[in-house]
């Protein structure tokens, strides 16, 4: 598929590596193999999703669909598993995939208005992402998936280990990420954060781009508490978490005080990640002060 669009997103991100590189190269032919394979008419991709080439398109009956072609990494290698497994529930429906190419072909989403956009107040933003993740929780269907407990007990490693060459104090936090896992076997979506939570119309919304996972559900809703909008630029982000924290525990049924505690983990190894991945000490240090904030609800 000659003079294939590639969003810049995605030259500014997988393609700054090697591999990144390698696959980008090989996109018009991955496009080329799903448009056969599911006899899709494509339009230009969307220019978000930093890992994943993803277009509208239509089917030859008329059908609106999205064909998504992932770079190859290990969060997205389950992700039509568990598709399969929610099976259009809090999820578009997944209508076709395969493997070897990371493909897929998915019920397209409309209007498809993520919820960082939707009307109304943090609150009712909040408790519509409420009803998403129950319905994705309720899932019984078993689906191999990574374990939680595995996934995290590897990221407390590495946090400690970043956490000493940086000289930060990290020992409860990657203590956290060991235990809060327990022996939950629950089917979570794993990137719950609000821009993958869209609008599908008559007032039903939808999970995007998943990176599941088994285990506790209290994981899933770290983003969505600090991402419906920023709760650090209130006068005091405390009692804004703290509502916040109250609000989703009390509408899923979960401990709070997990929940907060997650919160903390979550965001302590999301700074460590930055300073050694990105490089930006800066930015680091201020989501470790964001951590702070979640420590001192700990208590």
């Amino acid at each position: 598929m000659a003079g294939l669009v590639v969003p810049p997103i995605l030259r500014d991100g997988p393609g700054r590596t090697p591999a990144g590189r390698e696959w980008i190269g090989r996109l018009p032919a991955l496009v080329d193999r799903a448009a056969r394979r599911w006899d899709v008419a494509l339009a230009d991709p969307f220019t978000s999703g930093a890992a994943s080439w993803c277009a509208p398109g239509s089917l030859p009956d008329g059908r609106a669909v999205v064909v998504k072609i992932s770079f190859p990494h290990d969060e997205a290698r389950h992700e039509a598993a568990a598709l399969r497994a929610w099976h259009g529930h809090g999820v578009p429906e997944l209508l076709g995939s395969d493997a070897d190419d990371w493909a897929l072909l998915l019920d397209r989403v409309a209007p498809g208005t993520p919820l960082t956009a939707a009307p109304g107040t943090a609150r009712e933003r909040l408790t519509i992402a409420a009803e998403v993740a129950r319905i994705l929780w309720s899932a019984r269907v078993r689906v191999v998936v990574p374990a939680m407990r595995d996934v995290c007990a590897g990221w407390a490693d590495l946090l400690q280990e970043r956490g000493s060459r940086h000289g930060v104090d990290v020992r409860v936090a990657a203590d956290l990420l060991r235990t809060l896992p327990g022996r939950a076997d629950v089917l979570v979506h794993g990137d719950l954060n609000p821009g993958n939570v869209l609008a599908a119309g008559d007032g039903r919304w939808v999970a995007i781009d998943p990176k599941p996972m088994r285990g506790d559900p209290a994981y899933d809703l770290w983003p969505l508490l600090e991402q419906v909008d920023d709760p650090f630029e209130h006068p005091d982000p405390a009692d804004v978490l703290r509502e916040r924290v109250g609000l989703l525990a009390g509408a899923l049924d979960l401990d709070p005080d997990r929940v907060t505690a997650w919160g903390f983990a979550r965001c302590t190894e999301s700074a460590l990640w930055v300073w050694d991945e990105l490089h930006d000490e800066p930015g680091a240090r201020l989501i470790l002060g964001q951590a702070d904030v979640w420590g001192r609800l700990l208590a």
